[in-house]
């Protein structure tokens, strides 16, 4: 059995408590800030077992893991994948060595949400985030490159039915969505979903000039204080669900009695308190989301090593999470972008 002497703290003092595991880099959707609309997706073969991640998720619970949200690619299109979180779901509220844990949740886009959304509440997941960019279906059907608004609308009332707490993520577009911010503040009000603004991040590459997609949050915010007026909030996931709060700085709106957050990975990161690491379907362990060192848990894994070698590996890892991440989209300065799609490190 693997030590359970000691959590996982980065070289920043950073007690690393969130882990994002990503099932797949597939996805039925193309959208044209996250990947090329004619992708070529990775062979089965490469993608880790659910026997293999449902391992190392609990390995990283037993080291103080207390929140992991499944992502993709659409974690929803691999087949089978309710029998992972169920599994996975069995552990929440159960002690560990660091207290076990606390919240299984997910990022999806909401086009699979019909038939799975009572199953994921009987797994015990209480909150989920699903990215929607807009609600003109026109405008839907674009920024997915095909997508149906009404597959993903259909999910939401699916989920919100089933009793799940909705987050609604949105990247903020320049010349997309930008004149629609404040009928989405409207409807998420109106149907009781949180809403989260997110700047557009250089990950892989899409085939559009992310400059021409980037709107800075610290520009559209105070355009949106004309119409709403926004009360900040103090790490109000804390006190909500005993979870420590994510990347968004979150404001409460008024006129609708909801929330909204922003998520400012350029104009004003959240380095600080970062807590979290991603795995990716392959059982590649990132510990930044914009820097490219990483850790290959798979190979060791699949070779037969023990629950303490990996441990070892895992904490190895740990010890070289950088600082912050250096992404850049400006007009003056070169470009920082990364070569790998959003969809492969899991979102």
């Amino acid at each position: 059995m693997a030590s359970q002497a000691h959590p996982l703290i980065d070289p920043f003092g950073r007690a690393i408590s969130y882990l994002r595991i990503s099932v797949t880099d597939r996805c039925d959707l193309r959208c044209v800030y996250c990947m090329q609309e004619h992708m070529t997706f990775l062979p089965r073969e490469e993608l880790l077992t659910f026997e293999e991640l449902e391992r190392l998720g609990r390995l990283f619970i037993r080291l103080g893991t207390t929140k992991l949200r499944i992502t993709g690619g659409e974690p929803l299109v691999r087949r089978d994948v309710m029998q992972l979180i169920a599994s996975l779901g069995q552990d929440i509220g159960q002690d560990g060595a660091m207290g076990g844990l606390q919240e299984l949740t997910l990022t999806t886009n909401g086009s699979q949400l019909a038939r799975h959304a009572a199953a994921l509440v009987h797994a015990g997941m209480r909150r989920i985030n699903v990215s929607l960019d807009t609600l003109n279906p026109d405008r839907f059907r674009t920024i997915t490159r095909g997508g149906r608004l009404e597959q993903t609308l259909d999910g939401l009332l699916a989920a919100k039915a089933a009793g799940l707490h909705i987050k609604i993520n949105t990247v903020a577009l320049r010349g997309l969505n930008e004149d629609e911010i404040d009928d989405l503040i409207a409807w998420c009000g109106m149907q009781g979903f949180d809403l989260c603004l997110i700047e557009t991040m250089p990950l892989g590459e899409t085939g559009e000039n992310r400059l021409d997609q980037y709107l800075p949050l610290s520009v559209l915010r105070p355009k949106l204080e004309r119409r709403w007026t926004l009360t900040r909030e103090l790490k109000p996931e804390t006190a909500v669900t005993g979870i420590a709060p994510g990347p968004a700085r979150y404001w409460r709106i008024a006129e609708t009695g909801g929330r909204i957050g922003f998520i400012t990975p350029l104009t004003e990161h959240f380095c600080d308190s970062c807590n979290r690491v991603r795995l990716t379907c392959t059982g590649t362990l990132f510990m930044c989301l914009g820097q490219e060192d990483q850790a290959d848990l798979r190979t060791p894994l699949r070779a037969g090593a023990s629950d303490q070698d990996m441990e070892m590996l895992v904490r190895d890892a740990i010890a070289r999470k950088p600082h912050k991440h250096d992404f850049m989209i400006a007009p003056d300065a070169p470009q920082k972008q990364l070569t790998r799609h959003m969809s492969v490190t899991g979102g």
